[in-house]
């Protein structure tokens, strides 16, 4: 059981405050930039940064649905972390300023299984939610340069 990665990073041209604020938006904003690949998206608590509890269904694959329970933390300025109560999962949001852009970097750790379908998980798991994210950076670019 090793730990397992994904990453996805994109420079948008919008200023690193106004994107920091639209990514800690769990109420209106993280719905409008969720993909397809995001289903039944509820806010329990919260709504905004450190505190907020969000629910939704992740659809990584046709056959692989992980349901999310995530607690929103804000360990440093321009960063929000999505820890999720039913698995291993940490999602770590990191917005920098970029000169008058913002750097946007997605990424997520969890501990991945054992034996054969761990291998194939560390191989294939991190290109597929890679594209997921990517998705929604673009949404988020669309939403920030409005």
């Amino acid at each position: 059981m090793g730990q397992v990665t994904a990453t996805a990073e994109r420079t948008i041209d919008a200023p690193a405050d106004t994107v920091r604020t639209l990514v800690a938006d769990y109420a209106e904003t993280r719905p409008k930039i969720l993909t397809e690949a995001y289903r039944d998206y509820a806010v329990t608590e919260g709504g905004t940064g450190a505190g907020t509890v969000a629910t939704w269904k992740l659809q990584a694959t046709s056959k692989r649905v992980r349901d999310v329970a995530a607690t929103v933390t804000e360990p440093k300025p321009g960063t929000i972390v999505e820890t999720d109560a039913n698995s291993s999962m940490v999602t770590t949001w990191t917005v920098a300023e970029a000169g008058d852009k913002s750097t946007v970097r997605i990424e997520t750790t969890w501990q991945g299984a054992g034996g054969i379908g761990g291998f194939f998980e560390k191989t294939f798991a991190p290109g597929g939610l890679k594209r997921i994210y990517d998705g929604v950076l673009d949404n988020l670019e669309k939403v920030a340069t409005a």
